[in-house]
């Protein structure tokens, strides 16, 4: 890892600790999901109720039912009862519902508590339902009323925590039994003129009880006094001499966790510490995974070893012997100097060039004349000694030596 690498993960790190530490000491916010779940002790859970239910009804008669009552109505095992269903809104499938009110008929009670009711339902027990807000008033208060006194009070319940809430706008009046009446006006409720939240009908051998106000078994709603009065009416309508099927499987909120990530997402600081954490990684993926430039390989140069081939070759000439030829190189070289470097016609050497050159190499007139003398009889011999060709190199070099261009470039 390098060290930006190590610099960007240290960075990331530490945002995420500074912003779980700033979630952990900030005021938590209400959580107001409307769960219903037995197990939750949000607001809109049931525990409190749940708790309450198990202390004061028969406990031994409570059975929790998580599969689909599509499911759990094949049993043979079943008893007479009540099946109680408690959410935000319970919606069944036609052939579901009919297996409910076959079972309702033969005896057994059906309790369902939610905000609306799907259509063939309110069809069967003539039913309509319609909405209730507090739009137009001053607050967003609603007050209920038990209306068979079950507590033998006549005591007037607050809600304060809905913006609308639902209501029986139309019910079968020769066989429906009004529980409990809502409305946005205390008064309204003193004098009869509420709308009707709770209904039961008989249904066969059995009853239906419909309840539009599932808030009514949430812990908000309860821990107000003195609301729990209220549950504790609605909770009489239950035989705990019979079992009571409690389902959970139609619940906003779950039972039970379904995810590993669930604890990571239910608690907003480990929520944010991983979403961090997967930003993080992106942005590492964008800017460190993409393709970097390769660097580009130093080339080196060929080498001139023309030097080194002539120095080989020579080499070899001198050791197998043949300096006449090597002579003859070393002549027609010093030829081609004096035409590069001196910038003179070797084609015609007579004193005129002799002179020339003697002038433009920084000699004497005598040396030159000497040294083409020794390359003129060596030009056209076929035998030349080891002596000969070492005296022939030397005078060349002197000559090379004494040039003054050529001492004036390096």
């Amino acid at each position: 890892m390098t060290r930006n690498q190590k610099i960007y993960v240290i960075v990331v790190v530490l945002t995420i600790l500074a912003i779980i530490a700033f979630d952990y000491v900030k005021p938590q916010k209400i959580n107001w999901y409307p769960s219903y779940a037995k197990q939750h002790k949000i607001p809109f859970g049931t525990y409190v109720f749940y708790e309450q239910m198990r202390r004061v009804l028969n406990n031994d008669n409570i059975v929790d039912v998580y599969q689909p009552p599509f499911e759990f109505l094949e049993s043979d095992s079943l008893q007479k009862g009540t099946y109680f269903f408690m959410n935000n809104n319970v919606s069944f499938g036609e052939i579901e519902l009919e297996r409910l009110l076959d079972w309702t008929s033969g005896g057994n009670t059906l309790f369902i508590v939610s905000n609306n009711f799907e259509e063939r339902l309110l069809d069967t027990l003539n039913l309509e339902t319609a909405t209730l807000s507090n739009f137009n008033t001053d607050n967003s208060d609603y007050f209920l009323q038990l209306k068979p006194k079950v507590l033998e009070s006549d005591s007037i319940y607050k809600f304060d925590k809905s913006y609308y809430l639902f209501y029986f706008n139309k019910i079968d009046t020769l066989n429906t039994k009004v529980i409990s009446v809502i409305d946005v006006k205390k008064d309204s409720l003193i004098e009869n003129n509420a709308h009707v939240n709770v209904i039961k009908q008989p249904f066969g051998e059995g009853s239906i009880i419909l309840s539009t106000f599932p808030q009514a078994f949430t812990n908000y709603f309860i821990l107000q006094n003195p609301n729990q009065d209220y549950t504790a009416g609605m909770l009489s309508y239950l035989d705990d001499s019979k079992t009571i099927y409690f389902d959970n499987h139609y619940k906003s909120g779950k039972s039970f966790y379904t995810s590993p990530l669930y604890i990571f997402l239910s608690n907003q600081s480990l929520k944010w510490a991983y979403y961090i954490m997967i930003i993080g990684v992106v942005l590492y993926l964008i800017f460190e995974g993409r393709r970097k430039q390769r660097p580009i390989p130093v080339v080196k140069p060929l080498r001139n070893q023309t030097v080194d081939f002539t120095r080989t070759i020579a080499n070899m000439y001198y050791e197998k012997g043949k300096h006449t030829e090597i002579a003859k190189h070393k002549i027609q070289h010093f030829l081609d100097f004096i035409r590069t470097q001196l910038h003179l016609n070797t084609n015609t050497v007579d004193d005129a060039f002799l002179k020339n050159i003697a002038a433009r190499s920084n000699n004497t007139i005598d040396d030159t004349k000497a040294l083409f003398k020794t390359i003129e009889s060596i030009k056209y011999r076929t035998e030349l000694t080891e002596k000969e060709l070492e005296r022939l190199n030397a005078s060349i070099e002197k000559f090379k030596s004494n040039n003054s261009w050529k001492k004036t470039k390096t």
